[in-house]
């Protein structure tokens, strides 16, 4: 066994798994900063100095408020639907490619933890299996608002899922591969596949929104139909999974949207610095990490602009909609492809 490679891949783990719950958890004051913008109002000012400790505040309140089980509710799976929402968020960006590779003792290792090559469907087996957190917690619940709110969210999120995943098709018709390493590769320089793919972005972008229950597909946590949705009957901590697993899965499906779409750690004329192996690495991750939070803020920006759908508009857009958008552009991907490519 490659001891050296084996503890490089643990640490680089820990490190990322740490960053995303950093990110996660500083999204929530991030978001509340631009509402307050927004809004005309200051937002958190008051836990440290410009309100940067209030995430810390918040999650000691988690922790410190009553632990509560509904007596009619199942114990197991009532613990099991947090416990699931984030872990299944978690996993998803062990096939992240967050950078290039760094020399280490004469040694190549790459930022990336396990390099599949059929990465882009262990992304989507990850969001398949997202939805069981979110459903088993609101059947658990024993309450018809939560299990109503569940309903609405796997339905919800398999509806975008195929409109998602055809625009994927499209998107591994033009790369030929589904490695996201490869396809970060293929991106070099200014070769960006939203050049190539705008309309599947477009619509990867309106899936992703939907996929995470965020604004304006927040209809399973809709307050004036179904109180607090699929989480209702929660507190404590298993609440806060619950809210902060849906920041993991912006975090993440940021970092998916620039990796497929935005060249990832690739930068213009990064290669013409003249910088060492090791310093374009970390800056080609820097600028990664930049172009996720600016698709963060895209997502809040969104939030706090567009009102609510009603539920049939929802699923109109997603059946309706984007579907035969997204087979339109599998089409004519295809044509372009068999023209282009194969002739």
């Amino acid at each position: 066994m490659d001891w050296a490679l084996y503890i490089y891949k643990t640490i680089l783990l820990i490190i990322i798994m740490l960053i995303t719950l950093l990110v996660a958890m500083y999204s929530t004051y991030g978001e509340r900063k631009i509402a307050a913008y927004m809004q005309d109002r200051r937002g958190p000012n008051r836990a440290g100095p410009f309100g940067l400790l209030q995430p810390l505040a918040d999650g000691i309140k988690m922790f410190m408020k009553e632990e509560i089980i509904p007596l009619s509710a199942n114990p197991w799976l009532f613990i099991l639907g947090p416990s699931l929402a984030m872990t299944t968020a978690m996993l998803t960006g062990v096939v992240i490619p967050w950078g290039g590779t760094l020399n280490i003792g004469g040694r190549e290792f790459s930022l990336q933890i396990t390099d599949l090559n059929i990465g882009i469907l262990y992304v989507f087996a990850m969001v398949s299996i997202g939805v069981y957190g979110i459903m088993i917690g609101g059947w658990a619940s024993n309450n018809k608002y939560s299990l109503l709110s569940a309903i609405r969210a796997a339905s919800q999120m398999i509806s975008y899922e195929l409109a998602m995943g055809i625009a994927i098709i499209a998107l591994v018709l033009t790369t030929g591969t589904l490695s996201l390493h490869e396809i970060v590769e293929q991106q070099h320089g200014f070769h960006w596949n939203i050049f190539y793919q705008p309309l599947g972005f477009l619509i990867f972008l309106i899936c992703s929104l939907a996929e995470t229950n965020r604004a304006p597909f927040d209809l399973p946590e809709c307050e004036t139909e179904l109180i607090g949705g699929y989480h209702t009957e929660y507190s404590s901590m298993k609440l806060g999974f619950y809210l902060f697993a849906e920041y993991i899965n912006m975090f993440i499906s940021s970092a998916v949207i620039a990796t497929l779409f935005l060249g990832g750690y690739n930068m213009p004329f990064i290669g013409s610095l003249g910088l060492s192996q090791n310093l374009l690495t970390m800056l080609g991750s820097f600028f990664f990490f930049l172009k996720i939070l600016g698709m963060i803020f895209i997502f809040m920006w969104i939030r706090w602009t567009l009102p609510r759908f009603r539920y049939d508009q929802l699923m109109n857009l997603g059946w309706k909609g984007l579907i035969p958008m997204a087979l339109f552009n599998f089409l004519a991907t295809g044509i372009y492809c068999y023209f282009t490519v194969l002739k």
